[in-house]
This record gives C-alpha cells, structure tokens and sequence, in this order.
C-alpha cells in the first residue's frame, strides 16, 4: 500500500527522533568532561547541567541519509550510522564556525564559545568530528563511506578556510563565491545523500544522481542562507539582523553587488574595504540598498535554478516515487525557509 508523503516539518521530526537516541548515545561515550560542552551545544542542558528544551536544529542532513537510501531501495536501519555522522561532524563545524565568524548566538541561545569559551567550543567540536568518523568505521560497508566522508570533511575545512579568505575581498567574482559555497555547505549535503545512496546496495550510477541532487540541493541552502544572512528576521534566524554585513562577508549577495557598476556597488565597496566595519546604521542602508537593486531578488532566482537542476537530478535516479516527493518537499522547504 502506498503511504501518505510527509511534510517537511514531519519529515524532519522524524529523521531527529531517529538520530537522537543514537547522538545521546555516542556523546555518551566521550570522555566525562566533554560531554558537558557538547550537551551545551545541542540545548540537553545549561552550563549548570539543568535540563533544557531547547531547538536542536533542523536534522536536515540526517533527513538526506536516510530518504536517498529509502528512494534507492534501503532501509532506515542501513541509513542510520551516516544519518549519525553526518549529523555529528555538520555540529562540530557549526562549533569552530562560530568561533572563526566571532558569532555568540547559535539557534537563539548563546553560541558554545561565547558560553563557555573557546578552548571548550574547540574541544567539543574535535570530539564530534573524530566521533563522526567512529559511526561509520564500526557499520557496515566503511569501505565505501569512510573514503567519501573523509573527502566530504577535507573539503568542507578548505571551503570554511576560503570563505575566511575573502572576507573583505572585494575582488572576488560570483563564481568564486559559489565555488566557496560548493565546499562549504553543499559538499556535506552531497556527501549526506551519497553516503545513504552507497547504504542502499545501489549500483554506482543511481548513487551518483543522488550525489549531484545534494550537491545542487547545497548551492540553494547557501543562496537562500545569504539572503537570510542580511535580510532575515533575527527572531525567526536566531542570528542578529544583516550579521554577514556586519562581519563583511562574502556572501552570493556581496559577490552579486560587488561586480556591478554605479554608485551602490562603488559605496559597498569602500565599507569593505575600509578598517571598521560598517555600522547598524550603515547595514541597513546597505541591505535596503541591494534589495532595491535586484540583488535579493537575482539570489533567490539563483537558488530557485539550482533547486530545480537538483530535482532533475534525482529523477534520474529513478527513485521510490513517494520518497522522491518527500525529497521534493524539503527541496521546497529549503526554497521558502525563513531561518
């Protein structure tokens, strides 16, 4: 009997109710005081140790792992330990991201090294990254998976390490930015549903589809990531308004605006270039500015062009058909996020 196709909230809830138990037990076995940190990071508890109910994120890539394994065939089961590493090593990359962007909120809440300082957020996020990889070396089939994810987590460090690089560059093309973005964000979530391709016992073609959807799935969160990264509602972000502003970040906006000619692209550039960086204020007139240019509206296009190819893409891997339409579902959620 065909089941009824999930909401993207559902589905999401769903994929962290199947990682959880599986997260608790892995920080379960890290060493005693790190444990501390790391259950901080996810909201288990306060710095006191007090039980939280706080957002645990989105459980995004866990959800990739396992419907490209179900769209080709496999099972939650088989799924399961990359749901886990995937979940486990995107976490640690959030922990040094914050401390590199200078960001003290994470999901509404003090961010780990702003909490408790950064040799604790540090330290957490090694436990997670080398915890990651012991998910998948103890499952089966880590001959395939470890080479992928080992190269998914290299080139992920290289995309952080770039995007650090062109803070402030304001030389750099759109090509540039998403290059940086391919190995920053979508490198995870292509490796996310290649590795839950690879779980499936699928032949290499129908995995490699997959790979290409998560890749192009990727390029659409960071688009649409940047634009909340100056246009968003911190309520709804948990991030402080325009913060990549703030920071002069080289976002798929900034690189937009940054080669174009006039007046506005000219002033953008001399408040990147310049010691301070821009103020409140000055934030603000520049993100009214890019709106009134297009550039909000070309980046969310942008993002809408790669949703579409990633769809394409999976099609091609002829897959469940229902799971197919929940892989949609989050394609669309991706496309109309607002934090």
């Amino acid at each position: 009997m065909r089941m009824p196709r999930r909401s993207a909230r559902h589905i999401l809830d769903d994929s962290y109710a199947l990682a959880y138990p599986a997260l608790r037990s892995a920080v379960e076995e890290f060493p005693e005081a790190i444990q501390h940190p790391v259950g901080v990071h996810f909201g288990w508890w306060d710095r006191a140790g007090n039980a939280l109910r706080s957002n645990p994120g989105k459980s995004l890539r866990s959800a990739l792992v396992i419907l490209s394994c179900q769209a080709l065939g496999g099972s939650i089961r088989q799924a399961l330990p990359a749901a886990l590493a995937v979940e486990m090593v995107h976490n640690a990359s959030l922990l040094h991201d914050d401390i590199i962007d200078n960001d003290r909120l994470r999901r509404g809440r003090a961010s780990l090294w702003s909490a408790m300082g950064v040799p604790a957020a540090i330290l957490a996020g090694d436990a997670l990254f080398f915890g990651s990889l012991h998910a998948l070396t103890g499952a089966p089939h880590a001959d395939r998976t470890v080479p992928v994810f080992l190269a998914a987590v290299q080139n992920l460090i290289e995309g952080e390490y770039v995007d650090t690089l062109m803070e402030k560059d304001t030389t750099a093309t759109l090509d540039d930015a998403l290059d940086m973005i391919a190995g920053k964000t979508a490198e995870l979530l292509s490796c996310a549903c290649t590795l839950g391709a690879i779980l499936s016992g699928a032949e290499d073609e129908r995995v490699q589809h997959l790979s290409r959807f998560g890749l192009l799935l990727g390029v659409a969160f960071q688009c649409t990531d940047d634009v909340l990264g100056i246009w968003g509602d911190p309520e709804a972000t948990g991030k402080p308004a325009r913060s990549d502003l703030r920071s002069r970040k080289l976002s798929v906006p900034i690189a937009l605006a940054l080669n174009e000619n006039g007046p506005p692209a000219e002033r953008l550039r001399a408040l990147y270039r310049r010691e301070a960086p821009p103020t409140e204020a000055e934030s603000r007139v520049i993100a009214d500015e890019l709106e009134r240019h297009g550039v909000r509206g070309a980046v969310v296009d942008l993002a809408r062009e790669n949703a579409g190819e990633a769809l394409a893409a999976l099609h091609s891997c002829d897959p469940d058909p229902v799971t197919s339409e929940e892989l949609a579902e989050l394609t669309k959620m991706i496309l109309q996020r607002s934090s």
